[in-house]
């Protein structure tokens, strides 16, 4: 799916608004008196620059289905924001914002039809490039997390880590090798890694086939690393701690031994990964 914004106006509905969101242009947003922005979480409009061109085309403006949108893109985008900032309930959307109905049916229509995760997917890749590296990651990095979960968790969705001591959902988590998100699942928490990454490897394949190279702990050794070659043509390396590590610290020679080489810097070695 590769839908690009508009970049041209075609003129606005109403002169009282200097929105350029498409709703604005071609919809019946500027019928609509601007919203004041007043929280921390709202776009700037060094910001609103950035990520105005990456959003998709609505499906009424290409004339597939629906009506013109009556709500500006930036507000909606704004509640969004508002709402994953202060992690709040959307029935206790502010009443600067618009209805939250309205705001939630946007996101949900969003996310079933991918564009949140293209939306993503772009700004990953001009974070990459601003950080001189190529849209695309050639390795990537697999690691996971037990939390507890509440009460009213339901059991088919839980399960209980004795490792960690933990009854609850293991987060599973794959990044670039600059920290940005690849993949993510949510899991019970007796899954194990293992299990995990046999079920989430094959679909990062599928979506970067460019990755070539995987690091992750301990948790992964086992017939994960000669399946994920055999199978995926993926090279899986096993990161071991040293002895006497505590907290944390960037893999070395000592610590990671077949990651990096001792001798050189791991951004001389493979500065674009």
């Amino acid at each position: 799916m590769s839908l690009l914004y508009a970049v041209e106006a075609a003129g606005f509905n109403s002169s009282g608004d200097a929105c350029d969101c498409l709703a604005h242009w071609f919809g019946n947003a500027a019928d609509r008196p601007e919203r004041h922005r007043a929280y921390d979480s709202d776009l700037t409009d060094a910001k609103w620059r950035e990520i105005r061109p990456l959003l998709p085309v609505p499906a009424w403006l290409e004339g597939r289905s629906g009506r013109p949108e009556v709500y500006c893109h930036r507000v909606m985008s704004d509640a969004v924001f508002y709402v994953v900032d202060n992690g709040i309930k959307w029935r206790n959307m502010p009443v600067g914002f618009p209805a939250w109905d309205r705001v939630y049916a946007f996101w949900r229509r969003w996310r079933k039809n991918g564009l949140i995760a293209e939306f993503h997917d772009r700004l990953r890749g001009k974070v990459r490039e601003a950080a001189g590296r190529d849209p695309e990651p050639t390795a990537a990095v697999i690691d996971s997390q037990s939390v507890k979960a509440d009460a009213v968790v339901g059991a088919d969705s839980r399960g209980y880590d004795g490792a960690k001591k933990i009854n609850g959902r293991r987060r599973h988590l794959i990044g670039d090798t600059i920290g940005l998100v690849l993949a993510s699942r949510v899991l019970p928490a007796d899954v194990t890694d293992r299990q995990a990454a046999t079920d989430i490897l094959p679909a990062l394949r599928t979506r970067f086939p460019t990755i070539t190279k995987l690091w992750a702990d301990s948790g992964y050794t086992g017939v994960l690393v000669t399946w994920a070659l055999a199978v995926l043509q993926l090279v899986a390396t096993i990161v071991k701690r040293c002895d006497d590590l505590r907290g944390f610290r960037v893999p070395d020679g000592c610590c990671a031994r077949g990651v990096w080489p001792a001798t050189s810097s791991a951004g001389a070695t493979h500065p674009r990964r």
